[in-house]
């Protein structure tokens, strides 16, 4: 298939859409960044695990309860799933737009966490929907997260927050996740920041990257 054609097969052209994947072991501070980079540059923050979690619970849907099965035992939903969750959240924001210059004229900026978590995932997504602009990648040790998720499991509610479903979410992350960062390093499009420090040290970090996107810089690998 020619570039162009693949161009063509993609739901968002990517001239437009900005699509930045989030990626960090369970734990890394991901969702907490997001939410800063929200305020900063004005994108939508599409959660993967997020989706997944309300799809299962959404009365009538087909996936619930293959999504809560694949949830409670650590392993990653099919893609077919996760990618269709995900372009259907971005189409409806799209629609509905957000403010600033990243939404005029039919442009749109995302920020998309915990997502993708495997190669053919990531080869899916930037094939068909949209091709990414910049990996943002959180590292911080097994120690560090393991604390912090049991400290959210106190009040998250959420069935894998315990110790048990923490130890399998990190075998496969390191089996299926860690080959995704090694593609996009290759591909120059790979930011690793350590997530050990402070939140606001992380923060900084996380949007000088970023604003390198929007401003044409970014065709390297940078470790922060």
């Amino acid at each position: 298939m020619s570039s162009s054609e693949e161009k063509k097969a993609q739901v968002f052209d990517k001239s437009k859409v900005t699509v930045i994947f989030v990626l960090g072991g369970p734990g890394a501070g991901k969702g907490t960044q997001c939410a800063n980079l929200v305020n900063d540059l004005g994108f939508c923050h599409l959660s993967a695990g997020d989706l997944l979690r309300a799809e299962q619970n959404r009365e009538g849907s087909e996936y619930g309860e293959m999504i809560r099965t694949y949830i409670k035992e650590g392993q990653i939903v099919p893609m077919e799933v996760t990618i269709k969750l995900l372009e259907n959240a971005m189409n409806a924001a799209l629609a509905e737009g957000l403010p600033g210059e990243g939404w005029a004229d039919g442009k749109g900026r995302f920020l998309i966490d915990g997502f993708p978590r495997k190669m053919d995932q990531a080869q899916k997504f930037d094939n068909e929907v949209c091709e990414c602009s910049l990996v943002l990648f959180f590292t911080t040790t097994e120690e560090e997260m393991l604390k912090r998720l049991l400290k959210r499991g106190e009040t998250s509610g959420r069935e894998d927050d315990n110790e048990e479903s923490i130890k399998k979410r990190f075998r496969v992350y390191k089996e299926q996740t860690m080959p995704v960062i090694e593609h996009y390093t290759k591909l120059h499009k790979a930011a690793t920041i350590d997530a050990t420090a402070t939140i606001e040290e992380v923060h900084q970090k996380a949007k000088a990257v970023v604003e390198e996107v929007f401003s044409g810089q970014v065709n390297r690998n940078i470790t922060a």
